[in-house]
């Protein structure tokens, strides 16, 4: 499924472009652990980037190893369904249960590199994350619950402060597109 959904996906800049042919070629060079992080080279994610019902609002989490807000997400953990690994980890990382889609389709992808860091006690080399993003939705009215041990806060951030409030230089163009998008997305529901 998630292999359809890269063939299928047609890039709107040239990162997108750029980033679609290498996760191709990883598949095409790992097809059976692309989906595992038994691939220590690159291995799929993917992310949520969770709005309210009019954009003006995004729901983000304080994750403890970078020290930054940043968007939902996780490993696919040999999941082929990556719209599923997104929702049950914004879920999981926020605590609000309705979640749903804003769009099934894929909304973004971006090859996004991991520094190498100590987790659960153990050494975790560098390695590529190919990461698939969906828009997501979410009632402000949920409450909120932090994931102990991956994060030290969830909030609703307001989106016209976002980049400032995420302070991660190498994030801005990716949420800035993403909030383009929800916002055209918001737009046309009823």
């Amino acid at each position: 499924m998630y292999r359809e959904e890269i063939q299928a996906y047609v890039p709107q800049n040239q990162q997108e472009a750029g980033d679609k042919e290498m996760m191709l070629e990883y598949l095409r060079l790992f097809p059976d652990d692309i989906l595992t992080r038994q691939n220590r080279v690159a291995h799929f994610t993917a992310s949520g980037f969770v709005v309210n019902s009019d954009a003006s609002r995004v729901l983000m989490a304080h994750h403890n190893l970078y020290k930054v807000w940043a968007w939902t997400g996780g490993h696919a953990d040999g999941e082929g369904n990556l719209l599923s690994v997104a929702l049950r980890e914004a879920r999981e990382e926020t605590g609000v249960e309705h979640i749903r889609p804003l769009s099934t389709a894929l909304a973004s992808l971006e090859i996004l590199p991991v520094w190498g860091h100590v987790k659960r006690g153990k050494w975790v080399p560098s390695h590529q994350h190919l990461n698939l993003t969906y828009l997501l939705t979410a009632d402000e009215s949920d409450p909120l619950h932090y994931r102990e041990g991956e994060n030290t806060g969830v909030a609703w951030l307001p989106a016209d402060k976002l980049l400032e409030l995420t302070n991660e230089w190498q994030m801005d163009e990716v949420y800035t597109k993403l909030l383009e998008r929800a916002r055209k997305l918001v737009g046309k529901r009823p």
